[in-house]
């Protein structure tokens, strides 16, 4: 396939071009590049899409597959004026986060959507989900009958940026001193190999699947998920179980974040790592073993450095300054 990748510089693109230059396809990459360069084997085009229309004069021609994965509505509806009527397969990689309600276990692709934004609305953290959801309608109208709402869950995996999959794995390996770890035992995590998420998006679009489709892991306790960290990195120290109350009265965050509990959902998401895949796996979506995504991202972890700025979790005196809390009062 001759492929364009609006993007391909960072963790998820990265890792299209790369699995898509290593199955024979020709792989255009359309990106700054102002904090890394696309993968070997592509053809870059260094734009600024910000620069509007002009940012796609170089890609010329038909596509048998556009891959977007921006979450800016303008650039992105710039892109698909610019390339939708010229590509036969158009992947957009949106995000389980356009859901309105995160409440509801077993949720599928019919449960409402949030409203998109407002035309002329710059895209911020805060309103991301939202930004997601008008990305989405004008993929809809821009490129209908050929494309592919790729709605992804939370990404892990070797190379994963947030340090939010990671971060348990790492502070089991990274000292043997009491650690601390929130009392959600049956509470879900729910994470995509980014690699398996590359692998469905391509192969997604070279069978020329469409609609709206969950992109999201199989769903593991928290419990077994924090076992299994600390079993892959050997620890045998002691694990000290915070209650959620105790956590959030000691101002630690939810979720992600610096001083955070990676992982740890608030109150009314049930169902935000409990969503339907069954969907998705019956297009032909395939997941590799979670616990062979856990050890990978150890091993990724530790070439990284354990005792690296995370952007993500407690930070080690954090942590020691807690536990000592903890064990004063129980």
């Amino acid at each position: 396939m001759r492929i364009l990748i609006l993007g391909g510089t960072a963790f998820l693109s990265a890792e299209i071009a790369r699995q898509a230059v290593a199955a024979g396809h020709r792989v255009t990459c359309l990106a700054r590049g102002s904090a890394a360069e696309p993968p070997g084997g592509v053809r870059w085009l260094k734009a600024d899409r910000s620069l509007g229309a002009n940012s796609y004069a170089e890609a010329s021609g038909d596509w048998d597959a556009v891959i977007e994965v921006a979450r800016d509505a303008e650039l992105a509806k710039e892109a698909l004026a610019s390339l939708a009527g010229r590509a036969a397969h158009w992947t957009f990689v949106s995000s389980c986060s356009v859901y309105a309600d995160h409440s509801t276990p077993q949720a599928d692709e019919d449960a409402e959507l949030l409203p998109p934004v407002p035309a002329g609305t710059a895209s911020t953290p805060e309103n991301y989900g939202e930004s997601k959801s008008a990305i989405e309608q004008a993929t809809l109208e821009a490129a209908a009958g050929k494309a592919h709402l790729c709605r992804a869950g939370l990404i892990g995996g070797p190379g994963d940026g947030t340090d939010r999959y990671g971060y348990w794995p790492a502070r089991f390996a990274r000292d043997k001193e009491p650690a601390l770890v929130p009392d959600i035992a049956g509470q879900s995590t729910q994470v995509i190999d980014v690699r398996d998420l590359a692998t469905w998006i391509l192969d997604a679009a070279a069978r020329g699947i469409t609609g709206a489709l969950n992109a999201v892991g199989e769903q593991v306790p928290f419990g077994e998920y924090v076992a299994a960290s600390g079993s892959v990195a050997g620890y045998q120290g002691q694990v000290l179980l915070a209650p959620e109350d105790w956590l959030a009265a000691h101002g630690i965050d939810y979720w992600s974040g610096p001083d955070s509990m990676p992982l740890w959902l608030p109150p009314d998401h049930d169902g935000f790592c409990r969503r339907s895949n069954t969907a998705a796996k019956a297009a032909g979506m395939t997941l590799r073993p979670w616990q062979e995504t856990l050890s990978d991202t150890l091993e990724d972890e530790r070439s990284r450095g354990l005792g690296r700025h995370r952007k993500a979790g407690l930070a080690p005196a954090t942590e020691a300054r807690l536990t000592r809390e903890l064990m004063e009062t129980t």
